[in-house]
């Protein structure tokens, strides 16, 4: 039987940064991932984008990650957040977030998923005492007072100190270990798409808030947008059924003429909006990371930001206990994890689903007090630059990754 230190059960965004992490300070660690890498890095795969905090670039340049995905991001120089309704004038209050108050050259970059996945591939194809085996599904995690032996798909079982399960929202393997959750869907569905413009974005990343949910505009290398709608899930299929002119027209109505002509570039996706909280986020020789251990509303993009912290976190507190020559999958080891990252995740969640409930109505009395707290906010330089750092991932305690040191 194969033996390793650790088994990641996903090889996604979250699953490879933190089989890289642990490979990198020492570990041996074997990811197991279901779909091929081939499928993975096709563009009709997934057409999302991922805003990666500033705090998260500094984790995969020093993870090895960045200088081959550099090219491909795009820099968030200023973000603009607006409220208002669909074909009428947006409110005169906004709120305005410039790099350069910071002293940043960027409040972040936006990415292809695909293209961070690839230069992911590339890190781990360098990287010794890491081995990616995909496809490969888990079939079943059997934990032992000694370790843990992980079956896969294929028959061959891996022995090793802790399994992580890092495979989605609807993580099977977090339903074995029975570990229950709590969460709920959104009436909303979101809908992406990226869209080709006459004139350049010059970086600006918008936040339209909207009654039906929020309408983000993500700068993409070149004049590209790409667009996360959130839609009342009850009219998406009619909109995904639109021809091109009809479609086109829904998207001006929402985007605006401030960039020039529009037009849709690529297919169109959507995406069931929910959220959940683990209820546990270890057992013995068992850990959560990722989407298995929480799922948030994409209203400011902190998903995969909030993933990687796990990432990180889980690195460094495994790391720390195998160079004191302690048991890495030990309960006792695991809860200083859980207990770094459970409030984080909680914040963020109760943070994110607040903001789409004031934010997703047309309630007159709640728009006009939205209004006058963009106002506000935007007036009071202190706020504005908290607010800022926060959209960074440069608040709270961050782990060593994420300071761009080696965990």
């Amino acid at each position: 039987m194969k033996q390793v230190d650790v088994v990641i059960c996903g090889g996604g965004l979250v699953g490879l940064p933190l089989g890289l992490a642990l490979a990198q300070g020492g570990l041996s660690v074997l990811v197991a991932d279901a779909a091929p890498p081939a499928r993975i890095l096709d563009p009709a795969f997934d057409g999302r984008v991922s805003a990666l905090a500033y705090a998260s670039v500094r984790m995969l340049a020093a993870l090895g990650v960045w200088e081959a995905l550099a090219p491909h991001a795009q820099p968030i120089r200023e973000i603009l957040v607006t409220d208002g309704v669909a074909g009428r004038p947006a409110s005169p209050f906004s709120l305005h977030f410039d790099s350069q108050e910071v002293g940043a050259q960027s409040l972040g970059h936006i990415a292809e998923n695909r293209h961070i996945r690839a230069a992911l591939y590339g890190a781990v194809d360098r990287a010794a005492k890491l081995e990616l085996v995909a496809p490969a599904a888990v079939s079943s995690v059997t934990v032992g007072a000694g370790g843990a032996v992980v079956r896969l798909a294929t028959g061959e079982e891996v022995k090793c100190a802790l399994a992580v399960a890092a495979d989605g929202r609807e993580s099977p393997l977090r339903a074995q270990a029975g570990i229950n959750v709590v969460g709920w869907s959104y009436p909303q569905t979101g809908i992406v798409a990226t869209v080709e413009h006459e004139r350049p974005h010059n970086g600006v990343a918008y936040e339209h808030f909207l009654p039906s949910g929020p309408f983000a505009i993500l700068p993409m290398t070149g004049n590209r947008s790409s667009l996360v709608w959130t839609e009342d899930k009850r009219k998406v299929s009619g909109l995904l059924a639109l021809d091109e002119a009809g479609f086109h027209a829904e998207l001006a109505r929402r985007f605006g003429d401030h960039l020039g002509a529009i037009k849709a570039a690529g297919p169109r996706w959507s995406y069931p909006l929910s959220f959940h909280l683990a209820r546990d986020f270890v057992k013995p020789r068992f850990a959560l990371a990722g989407d298995c251990a929480h799922g948030i509303h994409p209203i400011a993009g902190q998903g995969l930001n909030l993933g990687l912290k796990d990432a990180a976190a889980l690195a460094e507190v495994l790391l720390d206990a195998a160079r004191l020559g302690r048991d890495i999958g030990a309960l006792d080891t695991l809860k200083r994890y859980e207990r770094w990252r459970r409030f984080d995740s909680v914040v963020m969640g109760a943070t994110m689903d607040g903001l789409n409930r004031l934010f997703s109505n047309d309630i007159a009395p709640l728009r006009h007090l939205r209004d006058l707290g963009l106002g506000i906010v935007d007036s009071i330089g202190p706020a504005r630059r908290f607010f800022m750092r926060h959209a960074g991932g440069d608040i709270g305690k961050l782990p060593r990754l994420m300071k761009g040191e080696v965990a």
